[in-house]
């Protein structure tokens, strides 16, 4: 059985996002986490992401790959583009889930939603059909990233010019990141003071760290909607323009 490593600590771990201008560190290493509504939205063949045991994979190269000479074994992945599919794995070996086949009683891939790229056939024929070294599903080349455990919103308002955004962000992310996806809205996101309560946020730690706990629990409790109240985040400008 494969078994791959799971970590985006050893690059990451080695930076101190306060000194090592956290901006660059953050476009450098790439996004680390993603939401479950970011995978959502890869739902096609031609741009499709999936999510298993609280990894990101973009399958959109291999079924690209595959698609021509062996369409019918792409179909059930197409069908769960933008979907989870823990449940096709066994958590301990990070493996397709096994069983005995009725029909052979050997023990074989569980496969109830159609065979699929890299399953071998439930026959054994003397070619295999595809060639390839590891299955995908152990193939570190189509691992993007991990999936938060729990998405948040954070409104930020730019005092500027008092324009207000609210962002789904990933609970896991350092100040940092949250501010390299504010870029989309505002292009020079680092030009700015990031505070809270009139505080300097500590760019390198998470909301939670920064005295922004995550308060859905308590309201899923009240019976309150867990977007009821949205804490927020005061960026200030700097006048200094140097990041673009």
């Amino acid at each position: 059985v494969y078994k791959r490593q799971v970590s985006t600590q050893s690059t990451w771990g080695s930076l101190n996002l306060n000194t090592d201008q956290p901006l660059m560190a953050v476009a450098l290493l790439g996004r680390r986490y993603y939401t479950p509504k970011e995978v959502a939205a890869h739902n096609t063949e031609d741009d499709l992401w999936v999510s298993a045991l609280g990894e990101v994979l973009d399958l959109t190269s291999l079924v690209k790959k595959y698609k021509a000479g062996w369409g019918a074994l792409t179909e059930p992945i197409t069908r769960a583009a933008g979907t989870d599919i823990s449940h096709w794995f066994d958590k301990d070996t990070r493996d397709i889930r096994k069983c005995i086949d009725p029909r052979t009683n050997l023990e074989a891939y569980y496969t109830p939603m159609g065979r699929f790229l890299h399953i071998p056939p439930a026959v054994a024929t003397t070619a295999n059909d595809i060639d390839y070294d590891l299955p995908w599903w152990l193939d570190p080349q189509y691992r993007i990233g991990l999936l938060t455990k729990k998405p948040r919103l954070i409104r930020i308002i730019n005092t500027l010019n008092h324009h207000e955004a609210t962002l789904e962000v990933c609970s896991e992310e350092s100040i940092a990141e949250i501010r390299n996806r504010y870029l989309d809205i505002n292009a020079h996101a680092a030009s700015y003071t990031w505070k809270r309560l009139g505080r300097e946020l500590d760019l390198g730690k998470t909301l939670e760290a920064n005295g922004m706990p995550d308060e859905s629990v308590e309201f899923e409790e009240l019976g309150l909607p867990d977007d009821d109240y949205i804490p927020a985040i005061h960026i200030y400008f700097n006048d200094d323009l140097t990041v673009a």
